[in-house]
């Protein structure tokens, strides 16, 4: 950005991407006065127009099952860190901060006594003598994360609360650890979810179901626990071309930088307003009903399926609303895609939104497929670009671009035959260096 720009002429469209957020008062009406962008103020909000098939279709598209699980490390942290809670479990004079989304979606349980019993109370007094607090705590850890680590001293007392709160599978596991070593002297019991057990991210899932607007839940209600029947507790209002998305802030601040800034009056979006059931409303723009969509299933249970034709629009997303992770699903999208037309653009992508991985899948698909590559006026202005972006290049440095390809021509040799189509390559590739005046 030249030095002489003056940033606080920016609106909030065109603040750049990289600097530090500003005050929503230093935004100026539109155009901004030294904003190089020609931006224009956002369209006035209007109604929500009548679903599309593929807003609708997105939802079921999204909520797939995932294909590996694990820890999900968002609410690993939202436990250790209390991060918007909305309700306090005392056990005998222990506090222990909670989400009552996340409860009632792992645990029917909760979700009824949140409902009934406990309903509309902010903290939640256990006094009963057999409640040991070390075991709720370590009930707690195994709600958010599906693990569970405990003192041997303390299993029966977690076997009882497993079994008072309905979750057979915590009962279940303590039971088969129990069975796995006998005999063997274990100070502490750990449990860890199997590599393809997917209940902690379809049961957080569930809120990501429960923040969809009715118009565009499609076939959710056929889905084994369907949201209607929980109460998910949400805490703010995210509105997406007319459309409301009722979310959790905890979720979306402990994903992302961009929407703790957002949540906490660094900056906005948009004025808050009041949504329905008076939760505080903001207004995303830039972003269509069905990418949203994806972000939301990511935020919630750290996947999401996506379709290829939304595989761009997600990343660019993706890379605003700072989710690195998200980032690296869209890449493995793209990685599917990638053929003689498409790669070299697919490749400029990995690079403009510095995915490493995807950059090497697309220079590894170069090396094949290079003999029809060097035809192509695209990656022919690629690897000009490369040259020319090496700064003070002499006539025998090398190119990055260049390096890579020849890099995995090589890797490929494994047979006589590997070895002269590799040989082969490599002389179509050098012929069209010295064609176009480069010599590296």
């Amino acid at each position: 950005m030249p030095a002489s720009v003056d940033t606080r002429s920016w609106c909030s469209t065109c603040w750049p991407t990289g600097l530090p957020a500003a005050s929503p008062a230093s935004w100026r009406t539109w155009p901004c006065p030294s904003c190089p962008v020609k931006c224009a103020p956002p369209p006035p909000q209007e109604p929500a127009a009548r679903p599309t098939p593929s807003m609708v279709s997105a939802a079921s598209t999204a909520r797939r099952a995932t294909p590996s699980a694990g820890r999900c490390v968002t609410t690993d942290r939202l436990l250790e860190q209390g991060l918007h809670s909305d309700g306090v479990f005392v056990v005998h004079g222990r506090a222990f901060r909670a989400h009552r989304g996340v409860l009632g979606a792992r645990s029917t349980y909760f979700a009824h006594m949140l409902d009934t019993k406990w309903k509309g109370r902010s903290a939640v007094v256990l006094r009963h003598p057999l409640i040991n607090p070390v075991a709720f705590g370590a009930l707690l850890q195994y709600l958010y994360t599906g693990c569970l680590d405990v003192g041997v001293e303390h299993v029966s007392d977690c076997e009882r609360l497993a079994r008072q709160c309905q979750l057979w599978g915590l009962l279940g596991g303590l039971e088969a650890k129990q069975a796995s070593k006998p005999g063997v002297c274990m100070k502490v019991l750990t449990i860890e979810p199997p590599q393809a057990d997917l209940q902690l991210r379809e049961d957080l899932a569930l809120l990501a179901d429960c923040a969809l607007p009715p118009e565009l839940r499609g076939d959710l209600g056929e889905l084994p626990f369907p949201c209607d029947g929980l109460n998910s507790c949400p805490d703010v209002c995210f509105r997406v071309g007319g459309y409301d998305f009722l979310c959790h802030k905890a979720f979306f601040c402990g994903r992302s930088e961009y929407f703790r800034a957002l949540l906490d009056d660094h900056f906005q979006e948009s004025e808050q307003l009041e949504a329905s059931g008076g939760l505080p409303a903001v207004t995303l723009h830039s972003v269509s009903p069905e990418v949203f969509t994806h972000v939301l299933y990511y935020v919630y249970s750290d996947h999401t399926e996506l379709p290829p034709e939304l595989a761009y629009d997600v990343l660019s997303v993706a890379d605003m609303y700072l989710l690195p992770g998200l980032k690296q699903l869209c890449g493995r999208s793209l990685a599917q895609q990638l053929d003689e037309d498409s790669v070299v653009g697919v490749w400029r992508v990995a690079k403009l939104f510095g995915l490493a991985r995807l950059e090497d899948q697309c220079t590894k698909y170069m090396a094949r497929v290079i003999e029809k590559l060097v035809q192509q006026e695209d990656f022919v202005e690629a690897v000009r670009e490369e040259a020319a972006a090496v700064a003070g290049r002499q006539e025998t440095d090398s190119i990055p671009l260049v390096d890579d390809i020849r890099f995995h021509m090589g890797s490929l040799v494994q047979t006589c035959h590997a070895m002269e189509q590799a040989a082969q390559r490599l002389r179509v590739l050098e012929e069209l260096l010295v064609s176009i005046g480069l010599d590296c």
